[in-house]
């Protein structure tokens, strides 16, 4: 049994919602489901998405059937939003036959980080291929970090000119962005209307980094899907530890109760949903601790911004 939760768009700011943060969910309808993952509206599109995404790279390495299990479990979870990208070894190639039986009742989203038009056309027909799909429900430009990325990708041989002909040609229905800058996220919106972007809220580069805030007040004012990469990140490795846990550049939150304060920070914002690390051990505690998703009360968000604030954010902006 499911529950709507429709909560009214407030008449106050976007910048004092901002001031709430990390608790007031008030521009989302959730949908609570009973035993399996909430469900958010994803921006202006239309789409409901699970609260907790599939990373491709939890099924990068492994074999067919464990790929075939991973995305089973997930699904059984109520996960219906994928995203995957040919940067990630060979996890197009391993989720395209595990997804395949589920492909009608998911979302499933891929990327390039190819900045010219010949390279993003050539690579979205390959991913296709792997993914064994007609179109993609979301196609998004990746990892875009410099403002020279910002004006490669919308030169005349710009990336975003096959992104337009793509989605003219039915092969992409909403077009969207991933950033690990906010001067690369701020400039991508100012310049063209994308419907969702992929960006960092985490609970250290929110308070310590300054790296976030100011991009999902602007995300929320062009009413975007906004989808969170790092609620589970904690900190760089140490110099004498270096990615001691697989599939992860940065030190993740591993203790379920550290886990959940990651998640329930991030899940707290008015976003769509968070895509936990791709280490597939990570990937299924998340699971678990996002069935027990409540928002975070004031005194938890007081709490949250004091470890914040302690702590080595994985990014940050340089104003902060």
């Amino acid at each position: 049994m499911k529950r709507r939760y429709f909560l009214k768009r407030t008449s106050v700011g976007t910048t004092a919602l901002l001031g709430c943060f990390p608790a007031s969910l008030t521009t989302l309808a959730r949908e609570i489901r009973g035993g399996t993952l909430e469900r958010r509206p994803l921006g202006k599109t239309g789409e409901k998405l699970s609260i907790l995404g599939f990373g491709g790279i939890v099924v990068m390495d492994a074999t067919p059937r464990e790929a075939e299990q991973r995305v089973s479990k997930a699904i059984d979870y109520g996960v219906n939003y994928f995203d995957v990208a040919p940067s990630y070894g060979d996890a197009e190639i391993k989720l395209g036959p595990a997804l395949e039986p589920y492909r009608d009742q998911v979302f499933l989203a891929c990327k390039t980080t190819e900045r010219k038009k010949e390279g993003a056309a050539r690579e979205l027909e390959q991913s296709l291929k792997r993914l064994r799909t007609d179109h993609f429900d979301l196609y998004q430009l990746h990892a875009m970090t410099t403002l020279e990325d910002v004006d490669a990708v919308f030169a005349a041989d710009g990336a975003m000119q096959a992104f337009l002909e793509a989605r003219q040609a039915g092969k992409v229905r909403f077009l969207g962005f991933s950033a690990h800058s906010v001067e690369a996220a701020m400039a991508l919106m100012d310049r063209f209307a994308f419907d969702s972007i992929l960006f960092p809220v985490n609970f250290a580069t929110w308070h310590a980094g300054n790296f976030g805030p100011q991009v999902l007040e602007k995300a929320l004012s062009h009413r975007m899907g906004i989808l969170a990469l790092k609620a589970m990140a904690h900190q760089p490795w140490p110099k004498d530890e270096h990615n001691k846990t697989a599939k992860c550049w940065y030190q993740p939150l591993t203790k379920p109760e550290d886990a959940m304060m990651g998640l329930r920070f991030t899940l707290s914002h008015p976003v769509t949903a968070a895509i936990p690390p791709g280490n597939e051990t990570l990937f299924e505690m998340a699971l678990g601790l996002a069935l027990q998703f409540t928002p975070l009360s004031a005194e938890e968000a007081k709490a949250i911004k004091t470890r914040g604030l302690a702590a080595s954010p994985i990014f940050r902006h340089p104003t902060g």
